[in-house]
């Protein structure tokens, strides 16, 4: 892996950095040959029914910072879906991280107009940036590009630049505009990019006793999990506070839930600041859940802890995982959630004794930041499990997976993001939306989630009813067409 440049403003997008792609058909196994040798090629696709943009994956990094405020710069419409980040924050806030009286989330937009697209934006954006700072006092505010302000050319990094001075506070310049890069998980390194570069400070003193955490805003596990080693997390970036991030570089090591995340962070903590990354794949699954601790005794130096937890886990809980084999055996599941996750939840339905006969995930990393071949869930799912037919990386591509999913007919879809249950249950399938994926971690986690899916399959007298009176908007012609139709010949990308 090459070198991350922090110095600059714009962070490297996926396609150049990681050759990521976002079309593919055939199978897990394949995919993961094609990676390891260096031949993966992208399929373009003729046709596109939808895509994700980045601007709202790095809103979700910096807005759920405690006390950051954020600044849209660009038309109004871009910023309207981030009232749910709102939401969020309020509704995990005390039951997932504790914390008694969560504030409203500070969201801006200056609200770009077409005689701005032509004269610029820039006076506007400094204007906002100070009425922003008087109206909140946040602790720091990020400034995100949208495609309007980068097609006109507002140089935000020099008016964040000129604003930080004026105000005496961190004023973060992040480049997210959705045509920037294809992968919408370049999003969150656009995010982190700005809060290694204006946010993280160099340690004053390593802390031996905290773990940086790359997360979302799901269930605290990491406190109970830590406390045995001695250690407690630096949950990193919901509910974090702009102090908190200034010392992460003085955590003893970095852990992520999720490599699609984390993957830059936790690389670019440990190139410019030491901070060692677990590079071993998040704990999903019991065979995954084993390798992650012995990693995390083996870098705290108390192997003999990770192994009097592991021996203790499961005597408590292989039992109840046995008794959910026997209900699971010979289901057939279908997985769709974003790449990472997709390959966790493939994990759960290998050790539930479930049939992965599918997964449709919205993009692929052959590799990630750290440069080390542990992260790959993927290929461990493969190693571990077998391999998974029907392997599609489709970017969200809802007429593709509806064709896929409408061939297979599976006992279950098993889904990350919401919205996506709803064509299942068109099909009469049941299906499992389950939002908060840190609750799905480790032996726990597994019979939480088993108890979910058995529970689904008992209950389906809506889904079959709903089927009988749901329209299908696509085509009798498309249900019948490969659902790789519109993808294009393998070709490798000129950037």
């Amino acid at each position: 892996m090459g070198k991350l440049d922090v110095s600059i403003p714009e962070v490297s997008i996926r396609e150049i950095r990681l050759g990521s792609i976002t079309g593919y058909q055939g199978s897990a196994k394949g995919l993961v040959n094609e990676s390891g040798c260096g031949g993966l090629k992208n399929r373009d696709r003729k046709f596109q029914q939808c895509a994700g943009c980045s601007i709202s994956k790095a809103a979700c990094m910096v807005t759920l910072i405690q006390d950051a405020a954020v600044i849209i710069h660009g038309p109004v419409g871009c910023a309207s879906c981030l009232h749910e980040f709102n939401f969020t924050y309020y509704v995990n806030a005390k039951p997932r991280r504790g914390i008694d009286n969560p504030t409203q989330r500070k969201i801006f937009s200056t609200n770009l107009k077409e005689t701005d697209t032509v004269y610029g934006g820039a006076n506007k954006l400094a204007k906002a940036i100070r009425e922003v700072n008087e109206r909140t006092n946040a602790s720091a505010i990020f400034v995100l590009s949208s495609c309007a302000s980068a097609i006109i050319g507002d140089d935000i990094e020099s008016i964040a630049n000129e604003a930080e001075e004026e105000i005496g506070k961190p004023v973060v310049a992040i480049y997210c505009e959705g045509f920037r890069s294809t992968v919408w998980t370049t999003g969150f390194d656009a995010g982190y990019h700005g809060i290694v570069r204006k946010l993280v400070k160099p340690p004053v003193k390593k802390d031996n006793g905290l773990i940086n955490v790359i997360n979302f805003w799901g269930s605290d596990v990491f406190t109970k999990w830590f406390e045995p080693f001695g250690v407690k997390p630096n949950l990193i970036t919901p509910y974090s506070t702009v102090e908190g991030l200034a010392h992460a570089s003085e955590a003893t090591a970095t852990v992520q839930i999720c490599p699609t995340l984390g993957s830059y962070l936790g690389a670019a903590l440990e190139q410019e600041y030491g901070v060692p990354e677990i590079r071993t794949a998040a704990p999903y699954g019991i065979i995954q859940t084993d390798r992650w601790f012995r990693e995390l005794g083996k870098l705290l130096h108390k192997e003999d802890v990770a192994e009097k937890i592991i021996k203790e886990k499961k005597e408590k809980y292989l039992p109840k995982i046995e008794e959910l084999r026997k209900r699971l055996k010979g289901v057939r599941a279908y997985v769709t959630a974003g790449s990472a996750h997709g390959h966790a939840l493939l994990n759960i339905v290998g050790d539930l004794g479930m049939e992965a006969v599918g997964a449709s995930v919205f993009h692929h990393d052959p590799t990630y930041d750290g440069g080390d071949g542990a992260a790959d869930l993927l290929e461990r799912r493969v190693r571990d499990y077998g391999d998974v037919p029907n392997y599609n990386v489709c970017a969200k591509q809802e007429f593709e997976f509806v064709n896929v999913l409408n061939r297979i007919r599976p006992d279950i879809l098993l889904a990350r993001h919401g919205g996506i249950t709803l064509w299942a249950a068109k099909l009469g399938i049941p299906s499992l939306l389950v939002e908060d994926e840190q609750a799905n971690m480790g032996y726990e986690g597994l019979i939480s989630y088993g108890e979910k899916i058995v529970e689904t399959l008992e209950n389906t007298e809506f889904i079959e009813n709903l089927s009988k009176h749901a329209s299908n908007p696509y085509t009798e012609w498309w249900m019948n067409e490969q659902p790789d139709t519109f993808l294009k010949e393998a070709k490798t990308e000129v950037i």
